[in-house]
């Protein structure tokens, strides 16, 4: 659990998801009720209606001036936000943090540990510069990375890590009825519940 409770929580979805993805809604639902204002985010690339996702260094800098911004609304610093969001948002967060972006915590969903079926190509070179606390929250189905692998790496987080394995779940929680799960992994970890 976080220490204090965010100003705000900016969320960011995956590849080819939606700002509106139904984890996301019933997170803004439920922390809106606490006065946890949460900003479900649309990349550029999204909105532009480009189909291709580009390398998710290079939209780092974008997630990081969305945060800024959700900061400046809030009348607070980003140090009083919690970054995060599904699988290729969440990496994205990952990488901003780790470049530097000051945050409360990091949330991570379904983070993509490595593409399915390449355990050999791994999504984290850049772990050992997170050091706030961390919500790792993933089915323990996901074939973007497995229990057993993600427990190998998560040491390298130089932050506190709470890991949350969905029993049953994959990669997309909707796809066995586990957003519920997910989300109150969230609330429960903001310290919101």
């Amino acid at each position: 659990m976080l220490v204090a409770v965010p100003a705000g929580v900016l969320l960011a979805p995956g590849a080819g998801g939606s700002p509106d993805h139904p984890v996301f809604v019933a997170l803004e639902d439920q922390l809106a009720r606490r006065d946890v204002v949460v900003e479900r985010y649309q990349f550029g690339y999204s909105r532009e209606g480009k189909r291709s996702t580009p390398k998710a260094e290079r939209v780092v800098g974008e997630l990081a001036d969305a945060a800024t911004a959700l900061a400046q609304r809030l009348g607070v610093t980003t140090a009083s936000l919690v970054v995060g969001g599904r699988s290729f948002g969440g990496r994205v967060a990952s990488l901003a943090v780790a470049a530097g972006l000051e945050a409360a915590g990091l949330a991570l969903l379904s983070y993509p540990l490595h593409p399915p079926g390449k355990p050999d190509q791994l999504r984290v070179e850049h772990f050992g510069a997170i050091d706030v606390p961390v919500l790792l929250v993933a089915g323990d189905k996901d074939p973007f990375g497995r229990p057993d692998e993600m427990a190998e790496h998560v040491t390298d987080l130089a932050g506190p890590v709470t890991t949350v394995w969905i029993e049953g779940g994959t990669h997309d929680p909707r796809h066995r009825g586990r957003e519920q799960a997910v989300v109150d992994a969230v609330v429960d970890w903001l310290g919101a519940g």
